[in-house]
């Protein structure tokens, strides 16, 4: 008998001025129905008050969601935060409208993976496993 697998703490976020959230929503519903602990921000987060929930509510994962244009940005601060915290080995995500000459920049930031429009919530929650399998965070 395998050991049963734990539950993921995962936050989903809004950063800046961009108050569309039906997208991190259905993301965040997506972990929710795979069996992990979602934590939604809401919308209009800095960068610092996004941190600082990665920081106090200690999860696995942070996925942000930008259609406003600002995601280098937000990506950049985001991970420089992430990296003052100590808490640089959680996973950092990013969907969003995302033109796909910024996905290596937004890499080279410290995001892991990048969900362009339309990407299927099970490929982003099975990558979002896949990394926690190979972390040793999913084990009982």
């Amino acid at each position: 008998m395998s050991a049963p697998k734990r539950r993921l703490r995962v936050i989903v976020a809004k950063p800046g001025l961009d108050g569309h959230d039906r997208g991190a929503k259905v993301v965040a519903r997506a972990f929710r129905d795979a069996g992990h602990e979602v934590i939604y921000t809401g919308i209009f987060q800095t960068a610092e008050g996004i941190v600082n929930a990665v920081v106090q509510e200690d999860v696995d994962v942070l996925g942000i969601s930008v259609l406003s244009g600002s995601h280098l940005h937000h990506a950049e601060e985001i991970s420089r935060l992430l990296r003052e915290q100590g808490a640089g080995d959680i996973l950092f995500v990013i969907g969003g409208t995302i033109p796909p000459p910024d996905v290596p920049k937004l890499k080279a930031a410290g995001v892991a993976e990048v969900f362009g429009p339309g990407s299927p919530t099970r490929r982003i929650v099975e990558f979002v496993e896949r990394w926690a399998e190979a972390q040793g965070r999913l084990a009982g």
